[in-house]
């Protein structure tokens, strides 16, 4: 992968008096000696041992599990006396913000050293002895992660948590690669593109991942610290072993900077994926006593930002493009959750399909999210009764009584035809990720369906997947069942409940015979009429292939 080109300046300076962060790793440096310091970082964490596997080796089980809970303790105490091990000295630097010697430091970085990573701007160091402590400016850790298209294991910088600086993060905060960047990452589709579109890139984790499948990918980020965060995550990544040998490379990111879809106006993107600043966050009343983060927070009332992102993206994508986003919506009083989200499709004028992941109330939301922001109620009781209350009165007033978490889909139809798909369902249960080529899967099978009727379909040949099992249930003593389940075990992980007819036709679709004559079969067995028994049937058959569980023959 090319390097990516640095963050634009901007002629707008800061807001006088503003908290921001440091400078972005590798600001300052021309693109050819960042790729060039990248590499020789990337050698060294590398010989180091510093990737997932390294750092849960040196932590061993139970300090892994309660870092990942955000407890430092048990990794302090596992990395204790462990100051020859590179990957201890690395974790205990770059992870849990500790100060580690700086002969410790260069040791574990055998080429970089502390003065490379200095220039780099990972470190800050007391002095030039031996035994002077050496401290983490940016949090730089290992990444493994899998999408549709394979697995991938990078290394990641972005802004020190709370865990690392014991302080509330600055409004300029860098976010590194959270569960909603995760998440987006293994539901989106990769199938092989020109053009992708990464909108709020942020540490652009999305934009590397959609490199290895695009020609070309933009990020685009209000934040000009994101941005540069993400030029060094790029160059790093096209450092990594996989980098080095081609699999993850291909594409070359450009980073612009700008707000919401005015960056890439009157172009045109074949995917578009964005974790956009989607969380609803007050505006009025007692708001000003909120922090407001550019990582989450779109600066618009209520759920408009996923609104207008819904509503608006159309304008981006070309004829067949995909746009896969992750958004919050207020359920209000009176109007059914997917009424109000399904007008938005209507009014895009697109295909869509939202998958509703997780409701909170507005209690539980408001609380989620200002802990995010490092205020609890043990620390700081009168801010956090100043923040609960102003969440609450902002949803009070319009009256919303819970907030949807989900994934959107949505595509241009082609030729300038009339969307098909208008999808909303709830689906709160376990999915097997990565979720991004069944998601894939779905849209092609939406498509072949749609161009057949009912007596196509009668005439094609289908097979159950693979993945799919039957589950009956009798009663103690019964010779028939009385409940029929297909489990899917891919996917969405979907159970149907079959007739005996459906059971009977899924369990006899091989290929070999057409739906038409698999109907025409059992309704001989069961005595029944042919077109009575089609009709009942093909409906099924219908939601059947569009969720995966039978598939055309090949």
């Amino acid at each position: 992968m090319p390097p990516a080109v640095p963050a634009p300046a901007s002629s707008t300076p800061d807001a006088p008096g503003a908290v921001v962060g440091p400078p972005p790793p590798g600001a300052g440096l021309a693109p050819d000696d960042l790729a060039a310091a990248a590499a020789t970082l990337g050698a060294d964490l590398t010989a180091a041992g510093f990737t997932v596997d390294g750092v849960e080796r040196v932590l061993g089980p139970v300090a892994s599990a309660a870092l990942h809970r955000e407890q430092a303790v048990p990794a302090r105490r596992a990395l204790r006396g462990r100051e020859d091990d590179p990957a201890a000295v690395l974790a205990a630097l770059f992870l849990l913000g500790d100060d580690v010697p700086r002969a410790g430091l260069d040791a574990a970085l055998g080429r970089t050293g502390v003065d490379g990573a200095r220039r780099l701007g990972l470190v800050e160091a007391a002095g030039a002895a031996h035994d002077d402590a050496v401290r983490a400016v940016v949090d730089l850790r290992p990444y493994a992660s899998s999408d549709a298209a394979g697995p991938v294991t990078w290394w990641l910088s972005s802004d020190l948590g709370e865990l690392a600086t014991g302080r509330r993060l600055a409004p300029d905060h860098v976010l590194g690669a959270g569960g909603a960047s995760l998440t987006l990452a293994q539901v989106t589709v990769r199938t092989p593109v020109g053009r992708v579109l990464d909108l709020g890139t942020g540490c652009g984790i999305q934009a590397l991942h959609a490199a290895r499948h695009a020609r070309t990918v933009v990020g685009t980020d209000i934040s000009r610290r994101a941005l540069g965060f993400a030029a060094f995550n790029a160059a790093l990544v096209a450092a990594s072993p996989e980098g080095a040998a081609g699999s993850a490379a291909g594409a070359r990111i450009e980073l612009r900077e700008g707000s919401m879809l005015e960056p890439v106006a009157g172009e045109r993107f074949d995917l578009v994926v964005s974790n956009p600043p989607f969380v609803i966050t007050p505006r009025a009343g007692g708001a000003g006593a909120l922090p407001e983060y550019e990582y989450r927070d779109g600066g618009r009332a209520g759920d408009d930002v996923v609104r207008d992102l819904v509503t608006g993206v159309g304008a981006v994508l070309a004829p067949g493009g995909v746009a896969q986003l992750l958004g919050n919506w207020e359920h209000r009083r009176g109007v059914p959750w997917d009424e109000r989200v399904g007008a938005w499709l209507d009014e895009a004028e697109l295909d869509g399909w939202v998958v509703q992941r997780e409701v909170q109330d507005p209690a539980e939301y408001a609380e989620t999210w200002i802990r995010d922001g490092g205020t609890t109620p043990e620390r700081e009781p009168a801010a956090w009764a100043a923040a609960y209350d102003a969440w609450l009165d902002d949803f009070a007033a319009r009256d919303v009584e819970a907030v949807g978490f989900g994934i959107v889909t949505l595509r241009r139809p082609v030729d300038g035809a009339r969307p098909t798909l208008r999808r909303l369902e709830e689906h709160t249960g376990p999915v097997r990720q990565p979720l991004g080529a069944h998601l894939a899967a779905s849209l092609a099978a939406h498509d072949w369906l749609t161009a057949r009727d009912d007596a196509a379909l009668a005439g094609a040949r289908l097979a159950v997947a693979s993945d799919v099992t039957e589950e009956r249930f009798h009663t103690p003593g019964a010779p028939d069942p009385t409940v029929v389940l297909l489990r899917q075990g891919d996917g969405l992980g979907r159970a149907v409940q079959a007739s005996t007819g459906l059971a009977a036709l899924v369990g006899a679709s091989d290929g070999e015979l057409t739906v038409g004559q698999l109907v025409g079969a059992i309704a001989a067995l069961f005595e029944v009429p042919a077109s009575d028994l089609a009709g009942e049937l093909l409906p099924a058959v219908r939601g059947l292939v569009r969720d995966g569980f039978l598939a055309p023959a090949v």
